[in-house]
């Protein structure tokens, strides 16, 4: 008896069903590593056009968590599919290494009473054993990179190159001393850049304070009023920082609102006339504007300025000044003014040659010799001010309000405005002319300056302003966004309190402060000396040794510079220096926070050093939450990290989960979320296995047959795998990752799974194993094939490249390598799309009847039926012409086409077949047995094995 099972074509791969992921991805890994894979891509795609997407360097403090393996995952990715677009990608992976945070893992563990040279030999090593460890779980995600040769920026070479861009922005002219404001840390005890700073609630004391007024000649004048001599009259601040009152200098109002003087029973009180009703009622008092007439005392903010106040708790006296940055939002219009403690302060204070005395230490206690509050910390010196306001008779209103306070990200604790003297880089300095960017907006401004106006010169902040009109942002509302924070930013603070940190290697004059008058020549060579031993040349430098007999007249400051201008320069000290790189940029990725952060302190160097951002484009990507949309962390356990997953389900589950996700905005990840992923994985698996496995025959050197050739099915899977790639390839350029894996599940579990290939399972098993309408198939699959994979390498990339081995037949073979697929081209077949679609939705009609008819009992498969379709006009033309190939669209054992006379006539009738079925392709078939020899086989089945074959054109 004849086992014809065994002459049917049945598919044969290595290619797994079970991906068996967590312990295949480390094998492959391996094997990669030594086979020096990344090395190979990067030979075979030299002389290609240049993409560089530079990578923002993680801090090399802590294990990796689940944020940074969706920012890895998205370059590895965008890498990728550019290298598949033909260009050569080379992605270096770099890491922050200097920087308070490390400093405080060293001094917890190693405590603070070490040497400082010491200090910084064992910063260095602790950064190092953590580049070692995230290095080898970002490996693990799949990232392809150079990560035999990482940049870090403690390198000595880098770090002598970011001293050197700092030279090259002192000598723009856009890097100065001054003695104002800046975000401070209690707890770090240094500056905090803008980036370092967050906004939290605090609760804090909101306190309405009275300064009486000196001058009642001057009062009455502005008012138009004539008061007793001896009336009380107290211009009335608000503030929720009562530890800042030691430091005022000057109330503020606005010089355009009105302000009303109102007599109380405590005496008269000088309000923002539109806040007025509001603050009395505050204070639990009555009131009337008076003027002995009956007309209200009111006058412009403006008359009010130099009015003589007496400090409410210190014997002094100050002024009213006028500032446009008084609101009426809170309080009562006007403004308790501390240069030394706040920038609107400051600035105003600079306009009107106020003092900027800072009274309070690095350490946020009070200076000792500070009346009332000498050696307090700044918090309970807040009791204390208080205490001696309600003393005196100056406190009019106390009460605890909750609102919006800056906070340090580090220590999450809140932070204060002190003045100090920093290095900072100027905003708003015009900068000498040199680089490319500043000539051109020098013309662009000259030439959009009426002739008879003189312009004022580019600042950097024009600079960066221009710079980001010249980028393109994904998603599109970047721009917006870093755009207002150009405009509102103050001047840069680079300068930290640091011991582990690129130095600032400056000598200023002991007398004057000036900077020695050689500084670009001696920054220079104290670069030359990092670049051999590292920063601690600086530290340990003697300073005879550069500046001879003059020493003696020279201070050497210690200062460091903030870790964001380590980070921010790396495009003058990592791409314009390693050989493999490029400047500018093609590309900056990072979390949507960076647009203060990173972006931001990269557009200033770049804009500082060459006129033009160190990027074309900028990507942001939002931030994880878990499926309530709850923020990831390990005090609510609702964290899930990347090492897990991949231990558990393998970095191509992880891989897929953050392409199919829009990363545009918040990042959603739960058990539940990585079940759908699981499954979505594994059809593309699936219908991937079975393409590969009905090739394992196919040799396109010998059976390739020109595509007019194709069975028309086979013409038709061509144009949609060719409009697959053309779409998928445009995302891909887009950065539309999850645009990219819907259409992959829908051409996988539809276009494929749901109709081409369940077509295809007939003619491929029981067809002639050489027969034209077999090979047709193979011809089709072969370029599906290597198209799909190809499209889904640079997300499923272990997965792709494990299909890749077996496509080749060779371990060290990459599909990364080569480019997108080369399709046949169109001009070489035709295919009626119309056609087809039409098909495809009679299809769908007929299922659904054959559905109908299995729950109803009427049949068992859908082989087990017999169709009669009844179709007008066009539909009947395009159905009839597929003649007897039509059963095998639907998969049936015979369907039949009937003319109707018009849509309403248009019907499906579904019979199960009364013939016996096929013992070797399953069709119930009329010409069972009629060959004496084969008793159980039909005819299509007797002609395949012992005679012609059977002849198909079109499925």
């Amino acid at each position: 008896m004849t086992d014809y099972k065994a002459t049917l074509n049945l598919p044969d791969t290595p290619f797994p069903m079970r991906g068996d992921l967590a312990k295949r991805e480390p094998q492959m890994l391996a094997r990669w590593q030594e086979q020096q894979r990344y090395r190979k891509i990067r030979a075979a795609k030299k002389g290609k056009p240049l993409f560089i997407l530079h990578d923002g360097p993680p801090y090399a403090n802590g294990d990796i968590h689940l944020g940074h393996a969706v920012n890895k995952i998205l370059k590895d990715i965008i890498v990728k599919s550019r290298t598949l677009a033909g260009f050569d990608a080379p992605y270096v992976p770099g890491w922050d290494c200097h920087g308070l945070p490390i400093e405080l893992v060293v001094e917890k563990k190693h405590g603070k009473a070490i040497p400082p040279a010491q200090f910084r030999e064992l910063c260095r090593a602790y950064a190092m054993e953590q580049v070692a460890k995230q290095k080898k779980d970002f490996i693990r995600l799949g990232v392809m990179g150079d990560w035999d040769h990482p940049y870090l920026t403690m390198d000595f070479r880098t770090e002598a190159e970011i001293i050197r861009a700092l030279g090259k922005i002192h000598e723009r002219g856009y890097l100065y001393q001054g003695y104002k404001p800046v975000n401070w840390c209690l707890d770090c005890q240094s500056a905090l850049a803008e980036a370092e700073v967050e906004h939290e609630d605090k609760v804090s004391a909101a306190i309405d304070v009275g300064f009486e007024v000196l001058d009642k000649g001057a009062l009455d004048k502005a008012f138009g009023v004539s008061l007793p001599g001896d009336a009380k009259v107290y211009a009335v601040i608000w503030t929720t920082t009562p530890w800042t009152l030691p430091a005022n200098q000057a109330v503020c109002v606005h010089p355009e609102l009105q302000y009303d003087l109102i007599r109380t029973e405590k005496g008269y009180l000088i309000l923002a006339y539109d806040l007025a009703t509001q603050c009395l009622a505050r204070y639990q008092l009555g009131g009337s504007n008076d003027r002995g007439d009956g007309m209200a005392a009111t006058c412009k903010g403006s008359a009010l300025e130099g009015l003589l106040l007496q400090h409410p708790f210190y014997e002094r006296s100050v002024e009213i000044i006028c500032g446009d940055h008084v609101t009426l939002e809170a309080g009562t219009g006007l403004v308790h003014t501390a240069p030394a403690h706040g920038m609107d302060d400051y600035a105003v204070g600079q306009k009107y040659n106020l003092p900027t005395d800072n009274p309070v230490g690095g350490d946020g206690k009070f200076l000792a010799n500070m009346p009332l509050v000498g050696g307090l910390f700044v918090w309970k010196a807040n009791d204390v001010v208080i205490e001696a306001l309600q003393n005196s008779g100056h406190l009019l209103h106390i009460e605890k309000i909750k609102h919006s306070y800056p906070h340090c990200w580090r220590h999450k604790t809140p932070i204060i405005f002190r003045s100090t003297p920093q290095w900072f880089i100027g905003m708003d300095n015009v900068g000498h002319d040199g680089a490319e960017g500043v000539e051109r907006l020098v013309r662009e401004k000259r030439s959009h300056s009426a002739e008879n106006e003189k312009s004022d010169g580019v600042t950097l902040r024009d600079l960066a302003n221009k710079a980001v009109e010249h980028t393109e942002f994904f998603p599109a509302w970047g721009r917006a966004r870093l755009e207002s924070m150009i405009r509102n930013r103050p001047d840069w603070c680079v300068s930290r309190q640091r011991n582990w940190g690129v130095p600032m290697p400056f000598f200023v004059n002991r007398e004057t402060g000036q900077l020695h008058p050689r500084t670009s020549e001696l920054l220079e060579q104290v670069a030359q000396r990092v670049e051999q031993d590292g920063i601690e040349a600086w530290f340990s430098l003697n300073s005879v040794d550069l500046l001879g007999e003059e020493a003696e007249h020279y201070k050497k400051l210690t200062h460091t510079l903030d870790v964001w201008f380590d980070s921010g320069s790396t495009h003058f000290s990592v791409l314009r220096k390693r050989e493999d790189l490029a400047y500018p940029a093609d590309l900056y990725l990072e979390g949507s926070d960076q647009h203060r952060g990173w972006f931001q302190s990269s557009l200033l160097t770049g804009c500082a050093i060459d006129g033009q951002a160190p990027y074309r484009q900028l990507l942001t990507h939002g931030f994880t939450v878990d499926e309530k949309g709850y923020k990831m962390s390990k005090s609510r356990g609702n964290g899930i990290e990347p090492q897990d997953i991949c231990n558990r389900l393998g970095a191509d589950i992880l891989r897929l989960w953050i392409a199919s996700t829009d990363y545009s905005g918040e990042i959603s990840l739960s058990e539940e979320i990585l079940k759908r992923v699981t499954d979505s994985y594994r059809r593309i698996r699936n219908t991937l296995r079975f393409v590969i496995a009905n090739t394992a025959d196919y040799d396109h050197s010998i059976h390739a047959l020109p595509v007019g050739e194709w069975l028309e099915i086979d013409r038709y899977a061509l144009a949609i795998t060719q409009n697959l790639q053309d779409r998928i390839v445009a995302d891909y350029d887009r950065y539309e990752f999850h645009q990219i894996v819907h259409k992959l599940q829908i051409f996988c579990s539809e276009d494929l799974g749901g109709f081409y290939l369940d077509i295809l399972k007939d003619r491929l098993y029981t067809a002639g194993a050489d027969s034209r309408a077999r090979r047709s198939a193979q011809n089709a699959l072969y370029h599906i094939t290597r198209c799909l994979v190809r499209l889904i390498a640079p997300i499923l990339s272990f997965t792709a490249e494990e299909a890749w081995a077996v496509l080749c037949g060779q371990e060290d073979q990459s599909v990364f390598v080569g480019e997108w697929h080369a399709l046949p081209s169109s001009s070489q077949y035709q295919v009626d799309m119309a056609d087809w679609q039409c098909i495809t939705a009679w299809r769908a009609r007929v299922n659904k009847q054959l559905e109908e008819a299995r729950a109803a009992g009427q049949i068992g498969s859908a082989l087990a039926a017999e169709v009669d379709i009844h179709a007008a006009g066009r539909d009947h033309d395009v159905l009839a012409r597929l003649g007897d190939d039509l059963r095998l669209v639907l998969i049936t054992s015979r369907a039949t086409v009937h003319r109707a006379a018009n849509e309403a006539g248009q019907r499906i009738e579904v019979a199960a077949s009364r013939h016996d079925k096929c013992e070797r392709c399953w069709h119930y078939r009329e010409d069972v047995g009629a060959d004496a020899s084969h008793p159980t086989l039909c005819g299509r089945c007797v002609s395949n094995l012992y005679g012609s074959g059977e002849v198909r054109n079109h499925a």
